[in-house]
C-alpha cells in the first residue's frame, strides 16, 4: 500500500518534504498540498506533477478523503488547530516542531490522542534519528563511561534573520536540544536558569547573544548548553557527556581533512539542512513505515509537551534570571510503548 499524504505548507521545510518523498523515500506519495501562498503551491504542484490537488484551507485537506495521513509543515500557531482536526478525522499526522506553541496547547493534543485511543502523531523532532546521536546514546547506555554527571552542548548559527528574537533562542534553537537530551539521558528536567555572557557585536540591538542556559534534571545531572546564533564561522552543534569513569562526545559530520597552502584544515557546515539531512530523511521514513505497520515510534505529543513545557521555563528564566522550577509530569502510560 502507497500511503496518500497531504501537506499543509509549503514554505522551505514543506518543500523539502515533499522532494524527499518523490526522490528519497518510499511507500508514500503527496496526493494534496494547501499554503496561504498560492504562488508556493504552484511551485510545488509545477515541480511534481499533476497528479496532487490543491486545496484552499488545512482543514478542507485534512477531511479530503484521498488523504490518508497529514504533514504539517505551517506556521506554527496554526498547529495546534490542525494537529486536533487530523485527530478528530483518525488520520495521522507528522507536525514539524513546534508541536503548539504553549505547553497547555500541547496537552489538549495529547488528551485528543489518548482519547482517540490510538497515537496518530509524531513530533519532528529530528536529531533521536541523527547518527552521532544514536552513537552516543548507546555509549551511555553500555555503561562505558558510567553514569552521566555532566553535558555540555553547543547550539551555533553563523547568523540568524532580522526578526529573530532573544525568546527565539530557546522556541526555535533550544528546542532541539531539549527534546533530544531527554531521550540521550532518559531524564526528565527539574530546572532552569539563564545567564548571558559578554554580547557579540554581530548580534542586532534587540536580541541577546550569546546565552547559556543551565538545566538539571531529576537525577541531578547538570547540562549546559551555549545558544550562540551569530556566530560567523559556521553551523556547529556540540554534545560532551561527562561520565562516572569517562566521556563520550558527539562526532562531528563527516568531512574530508585539507592539506593546502600550507595549513591543515576540515570545512565546517553552515546549513543546518546538510547537518542533519540524513536525520530528516529517517524521521519522515519512520513517520510512513509507522503509519503503515499501524505503530508510530517516532517522538510523540507526549515528548513535544515535555519539550514545551521546559521552554516554557527556560523562556522565564531569561527575563527573571532566577532557578525556575520545572514540575515533570510521569510519562502517562499510553506512551510508555
Amino acid at each position: 500500500m502507497t500511503l496518500q499524504i497531504g501537506v499543509i505548507g509549503c514554505g522551505a521545510i514543506g518543500q523539502d518534504h515533499v522532494r524527499r518523498m518523490y526522490q528519497t523515500l518510499s511507500g508514500a506519495r503527496v496526493v494534496a498540498v494547501t499554503d496561504i501562498d498560492a504562488q508556493q503551491v504552484r511551485e510545488v504542484m509545477a515541480r511534481h506533477g499533476p497528479d496532487i490537488e490543491a486545496f484552499d484551507s488545512g482543514p478542507a485537506l485534512i477531511a479530503a478523503p484521498q488523504v490518508q495521513a497529514v504533514l504539517v509543515t505551517s506556521w506554527g500557531p496554526t498547529h495546534e488547530e490542525l494537529v486536533l482536526a487530523a485527530i478528530a478525522q483518525g488520520k495521522p499526522v507528522f507536525c514539524e516542531k513546534p508541536l503548539a506553541v504553549t505547553a497547555d496547547g500541547c496537552l489538549r493534543i495529547v488528551q485528543a490522542e489518548m482519547a482517540h485511543g490510538q497515537r496518530l502523531v509524531q513530533v519532528g523532532f529530528m536529531r533521536p534519528y541523527d547518527a552521532g546521536y544514536r552513537a552516543l546514546r548507546q555509549v551511555i547506555a553500555s555503561g562505558q563511561i558510567g553514569a552521566p554527571l555532566m553535558v555540555h552542548c553547543a547550539h551555533r548559527n553563523p547568523c540568524v534573520a532580522d526578526g529573530y528574537t532573544t525568546g527565539m533562542a530557546i522556541t526555535d534553537t533550544l528546542i532541539h536540544e531539549l527534546d533530544v537530551l531527554r531521550w540521550l539521558l532518559d531524564d526528565e528536567y527539574a530546572s532552569a536558569q539563564v545567564v548571558y555572557p559578554k554580547r557579540t557585536r554581530h548580534a542586532l540591538p534587540h536580541l541577546a547573544d550569546p546565552q547559556i542556559v543551565l538545566l538539571e534534571t531529576v537525577g541531578g545531572i547538570r547540562i549546559d548548553v551555549e545558544v550562540f546564533v551569530n556566530c560567523r564561522y559556521g553551523y556547529d552543534i556540540q554534545c560532551e557527556v561527562v561520565g562516572e569513569t569517562g566521556i563520550a562526545r558527539l562526532p562531528d559530520p563527516a568531512a574530508v581533512p585539507l592539506k593546502s597552502a600550507a595549513m591543515y584544515s576540515i570545512p565546517i557546515l553552515t546549513d543546518w539542512k546538510q547537518r542533519f539531512m540524513a536525520a530528516y530523511d529517517m524521521e519522515l521514513q519512520a513517520f510512513i513505515d509507522g503509519v503503515r505497520g499501524q505503530r508510530l515510534t517516532g517522538p510523540s505529543a507526549w515528548d513535544g509537551h515535555a519539550a514545551a513545557v521546559a521552554a516554557d521555563a527556560c523562556v522565564l528564566a531569561q527575563s527573571s534570571g532566577a532557578v525556575e522550577r520545572m514540575a515533570a509530569a510521569p510519562r502517562p502510560a499510553f506512551y510508555q510503548s
